[in-house]
């Protein structure tokens, strides 16, 4: 019995959460059990996922299956983007700083604002009426 090597990360990005897992292969993408291209189908965004193998020089020697839910498509393309290049980091050290220099690393804090009490949404305020 051999035991898959595998490397888990989880990327985030506003409500979406992915969850990726690299292992040896050819260069097969799932998506939640659907192709790539099916799941992302913007060249944009499959381009924006794919940006860390791009860095490296290619995506031939790993298999990839992405989990991911919750947010927008875009919020899940940044956060699988984050997760595949922490996977990438984890199974080789030497790329930290490469990744880190061209931003994959970072993860984007920003996050939609409550609705306040007596306000029209987060900062609107109801319309005035003098008479």
């Amino acid at each position: 019995m051999t035991l898959l090597q595998e490397k888990v990360a989880t990327g985030r990005r506003k409500t979406a959460v992915s969850s990726v897992r690299l292992r040896k292969g050819t260069g097969k993408i799932d998506v939640n059990g659907r192709e790539f291209e099916a799941y992302f189908p913007v060249d944009i965004q499959r381009q924006t996922i794919l940006a860390p193998f791009k860095a490296i020089g290619g995506n031939n020697q790993f298999d990839i299956i992405i989990r991911v839910k919750g947010g927008g498509i875009e919020g899940q393309a940044i956060a699988t983007r984050l997760g595949l290049a922490r996977a990438l980091v984890d199974e080789n050290e030497t790329l930290r700083s490469e990744f880190k220099e061209h931003g994959y690393l970072t993860r984007d804090s920003r996050k939609r604002e409550r609705e306040k009490y007596g306000r029209a949404g987060a900062r609107k305020r109801y319309q005035f009426s003098k008479r």
